[in-house]
């Protein structure tokens, strides 16, 4: 029983362990960081390249320009898909390729690229 608590304190006051598990947890660290650059994002900016999946999800972009107050902003696919209601028309050309725009009520909403 005594033996178990001498090697319990001096594993936790031996430096050299100290350092070997921070060194550890550095190198890991620094492993987590590089994969994370690793990683490219990939942008499509031609509605023609990107996949239909993607038109109307998170990871699409869309401009908001408002003709009455005259302003812009940028919403993601899902409210893009949400702007364009029961219009299906609209829907099938922008999923066919052949419109990057459409217009609802006062806005006109512009395909401007996807991440991911």
């Amino acid at each position: 029983m005594k033996d178990d608590k001498e090697i319990e304190q001096i594993l936790l006051n031996d430096k050299k362990f100290n350092d070997l598990m921070n060194s550890k947890t550095e190198q890991e660290f620094h492993k987590m960081l590089e994969d994370e650059n690793s990683k490219k994002e990939i942008v499509i900016t031609d509605i023609k390249k990107v996949p239909k999946n993607f038109l109307f999800s998170k990871k699409a972009i869309y401009e908001v320009i408002n003709k009455d107050s005259k302003t812009h902003s940028y919403i993601n696919g899902l409210q893009a898909e949400a702007l364009l209601g029961s219009n299906d028309i609209l829907r099938s050309k922008l999923l066919s390729y052949e419109t990057d725009n459409f217009v609802s009520g006062s806005c006109y909403i512009k395909f401007v690229k996807v991440k991911y």
